[in-house]
């Protein structure tokens, strides 16, 4: 199990890797550069950017224990024909029109270098907050038998807390990494993750990397994960 608050993760005392997937939200050039779409809205791209050695950490853990890694990345179509009046209309009012900013065929859609992405690891591409919304986000988790995430990435307050919700409630078991997700937004970002708690852990449970990795760590010496045992 993994070290986690208001109870540790999962709940059942049941991780096994192959249930298991480490999300890995929107680190993407449009969000951790200081031209993208984040720095153009008057955000400070370097708490994003600051997360990336632990995810790295993280991410380099889970393939060494068998846990699929999945990544998003956010953006419109080059055509802007899945763009609602209400989010073109933000979108000029952010002075954006005309750029290529959050589009599927500018460069701040691509993942960012420094982020450790593999040939093994699933990219899910979006719309929306939301990684469930429009996607098949949630048909390839059932397909591959995956129950359980691991939330990372930014921002946590949107992005990452969109995502987080409406995997609860379609019943996956969360785990949220405080120190991997980051925001433009500190009251924001404390917020968003003193929200996982409340209600006995409404949202899941919360914790950091080191506990994480720790967990893994065991997970990698054959205890608990029973995976090998059942097939």
């Amino acid at each position: 199990m993994i070290t986690a608050r208001p109870f540790d993760y999962p709940y059942d005392g049941q991780l096994q890797a192959r249930h298991t997937a480490l999300v890995v939200i929107d680190l993407q050039e449009d969000f951790l550069s200081t031209t993208g779409y984040f720095a153009k809205n008057g955000y400070d791209p370097a708490p994003l950017r600051a997360i990336l050695p632990t995810v790295n950490s993280l991410i380099k853990q889970c393939r060494a224990v068998g846990i699929q890694v999945i990544h998003t990345r956010q953006g419109y179509r080059a055509d802007l024909a899945d763009m609602t009046p209400y989010e073109n209309w933000r979108r000029k009012r952010a002075g954006l029109e005309g750029t290529d900013v959050l589009l599927r065929s500018g460069p701040g859609f691509q993942l960012v270098p420094e982020l450790d992405v593999a040939c093994e690891d699933i990219i899910i591409d979006k719309t929306c907050n939301s990684a469930f919304t429009y996607t098949d986000f949630e048909h390839i988790l059932r397909a591959r038998g995956i129950t359980h995430l691991m939330f990372s990435g930014c921002t946590t307050d949107v992005c990452v807390h969109t995502t987080l919700r409406e995997a609860c409630d379609r019943n996956f078991q969360c785990l949220t990494i405080s120190d991997a997700c980051a925001s433009g937004d500190r009251y924001a970002h404390d917020a968003a993750l003193h929200m996982v708690t409340v209600e006995n852990g409404i949202f899941g449970a919360l914790t950091d990397s080191t506990a994480v990795l720790a967990g893994l760590g065991r997970l990698a010496r054959g205890a608990p994960d029973v995976s090998s045992e059942s097939g």
